[in-house]
């Protein structure tokens, strides 16, 4: 993520540039009244000065034969001309800041759509994407990306090329008006200008650096914050706050130092800048003056060319930080269009089929490998399978590490069936397969005879209902974290879903009932009502299929058992796919199916398969055996 930062380009990227530009085609209104804003108060601003000259050459100090565009209009009696002029500079003030007014509110206004545009396409581009890509990119880079890497070019919008531009025109315009009202004192004004330019590269190369520090140094903060917030249980079990601290500290003290000699650079700058404009100014005064003395110029000119000299500096001083703005958005929309380039590898099919049956699941000589990083990876739910989908371009010359070899089974409708087997085996993906997280490089899965590559990703994932080990719960409210925004979830659906997996008295017990808020992962419970929320969670949703992958393995006996009562109605008339490392839930499973080095080794009945006197003896003797149940008839009910 730190380096990511480091990265920065050109100020100016015409490929980038014109993607960006797509934002604001939506508000071209919006946009050209601020350019057109930002022309007309160009026009306004130069104007001034002007009018202090005319002011002195008409009436203060008349020249006789002075001829200027305003005569149509100004009087010959001094005292009515002055007011005239004192008036038409009132107006153009006026103007001018009615025109800034538009153009500010009109720019900041199109700035703000365009990123809200922007956030909300990158947004919805990471729902889009299939699990693995979050297997190796970090939470904190994801968040940059919609926030500081936005805001970044939200200031290019509202404050840099606005700005830039200003700064543009309004240079062309005194350069214009002072060459046509005296050349010489043109020439001289801007003979401080190649200075000017050496002090602005060295100012923008130790300041780019500076910025470039500053947005690695922030980009660590970020992550360290991240991890060690996410993880304050165990710094503060192990007493590690105080290393913590000093190892933030130093990560701090780099952001620190960075700003500081961005300080000083600064510091520096706007004072060599103020110099080399005053001795400009002093030079004009010094040869106008004797013009002036000389009749070869007039006071009035000379009065001006003071003016348009201190406005003429101004907009120079800003053009490094402009250019810094400039880059820093590049920089950002590369980073951005990179991950909006990203494909998303799981995609609904351009026409879908829609299987019509009762959930029958078939895996047909199923091959499946996660991309080989070096060693074993870390799956969604934490298991030590995953990492991201193989495919025959990422290991041209080798053999990809296959984590399911050839897995073929069946489940009937209304059959619940249990896996099993040593952790890696492979049982949290055939769940991750099921529910199509990740594609099959060989083989097929089936729902009711239709491969699921070729069913609508929604229609898929609607007929599961699914219940993890670790329960995880969205900031918001109770009946919100059940209903996950499903508006056709009606509040008697709700109630029912609460009743069955018996967490009504819990609910009844809270102050606010089901408007109880809920903190961010559900702190404020306990992991075995947030267990029971996301039972009531997926019956809620009345799947076809119910999953349950270890959903009991983290609860206190005495929840277990509310649990193991609530399955029985689960379960009942729904295919149930269970992942369990309880006895109790795999003596009641219609079928376990045993998994064993990526491959199906075992299937059967409990008793069956303790005949065999195979794997799954084995695992029942390390494992099961202290949990044998004094009965274990084979029913339709499971639970995890």
């Amino acid at each position: 993520m730190a380096q990511e930062e480091e990265v920065l380009g050109k100020a100016y990227d015409s490929r980038l540039m014109k993607r960006l530009l797509v934002y604001l085609r939506p508000y071209r209104w919006q946009t050209g009244i601020a350019l057109a804003s930002i022309l007309l108060k160009v026009g306004a601003d130069v104007l001034g000065p002007f009018l202090f000259s005319i002011a002195i050459d008409k009436y203060l100090d008349p020249k006789p034969g002075l001829h200027t565009p305003f005569d149509f209009f100004l009087s010959r009696n001094g005292f009515v001309g002055m007011n005239q002029i004192a008036a038409l500079y009132i107006g153009a003030l006026i103007v001018s800041f009615a025109l800034e007014y538009m153009q500010t509110y009109f720019m900041q206004w199109t700035g703000q759509m365009a990123m809200f545009d922007l956030r909300s396409q990158i947004f919805r581009h990471l729902q889009r994407l299939h699990v693995g890509f979050f297997d190796k990119n970090p939470v904190g880079r994801l968040v940059t990306r919609t926030t500081s890497d936005v805001d970044a070019l939200n200031d290019m919008f509202t404050s840099g090329v606005v700005s830039l531009f200003e700064d543009v025109f309004v240079l062309a315009a005194i350069i214009a008006i002072m060459y046509h009202m005296n050349p010489r004192l043109a020439l001289i004004t801007f003979a401080v200008l190649p200075f000017i330019i050496i002090a602005t590269k060295i100012f923008r190369d130790n300041v780019r650096e500076s910025y470039r520090r500053i947005r690695t140094a922030i980009a660590r903060i970020n992550s360290y914050l991240q991890e060690h917030v996410s993880g304050m249980v165990v710094l503060q079990l192990f007493n590690r706050e105080k290393r913590a601290h000093g190892e933030f500290s130093k990560v701090n003290k780099l952001h620190m130092e960075a700003f500081k000699d961005a300080i000083f650079a600064h510091a520096v700058y706007y004072p060599v800048v103020e110099i080399l404009s005053s001795i400009a100014i002093a030079c004009v005064i010094w040869f106008g003056g004797h013009d002036v003395i000389r009749n070869i110029t007039t006071i009035g000119v000379l009065a001006a060319f003071i003016q348009y000299s201190q406005r003429f500096f101004r907009p120079i001083q800003d053009f490094s930080e402009k250019y810094n703005i400039l880059q820093a958005a590049m920089a950002s929309s590369e980073r951005i269009f990179k991950l909006l380039d990203t494909p998303a590898e799981v995609t609904s099919p351009a026409v879908a089929q829609k299987p019509n049956g009762p959930g029958r699941i078939e895996f047909d000589h199923v091959w499946f490998a996660y991309t080989n990083r070096g060693g074993a990876g870390a799956s969604p739910a934490g298991k030590t399978e995953s990492a991201q989908p193989a495919t025959a371009a990422s290991h041209p010359d080798t053999e990809p590490d296959w984590v399911l070899r050839d897995v073929s089974f069946t489940i009937e409708p209304g059959e619940t069936v249990a896996i099993v087997g040593h952790t890696g085996a492979g049982k949290t993906t055939i769940i991750s397969l099921l529910m199509r997280f990740y594609d099959v490089q060989r083989g097929a899965i089936r729902i009711d005879g239709v491969d699921i590559k070729d069913m609508d990703l929604t229609d898929l994932r609607r007929r599961f209902g699914v219940v993890l080990q670790d329960p995880f719960l969205f900031t918001g409210t109770v009946e919100g974290n059940i209903r996950l925004g499903s508006a056709w979830i009606t509040e008697e659906d709700i109630a029912k879903a609460v009743e069955d997996v018996n967490l009504s008295d819990f609910i009844r017990a809270l102050p606010k009932g089901y408007q109880e808020e809920v903190n961010e992962r559900g702190s404020t419970l306990s992991t075995g009502q947030k267990q029971l929320i996301s039972f009531a969670r997926a019956l809620a949703h009345k799947p076809k299929i119910l999953i349950l992958d270890e959903a009991t393995s983290s609860v206190d006996t005495e929840t277990e058992f509310r649990v193991r009562d609530a399955l029985s109605r689960m379960v009942e008339g729904r295919t149930s796919v269970i992942i369990a490392h309880r006895l109790s839930t795999i003596q009641r499973a219609h079928k376990i199916l045993v998994m064993h080095k990526s491959q199906l080794r075992e299937m059967g009945t409990h008793q069956q398969l303790l005949a065999q006197h195979g794997i799954y003896f084995k695992l029942y003797q390390l494992q099961y055996k202290d949990q044998e149940l004094p009965s274990a008839p084979v029913t339709a009910n499971a639970d995890d």
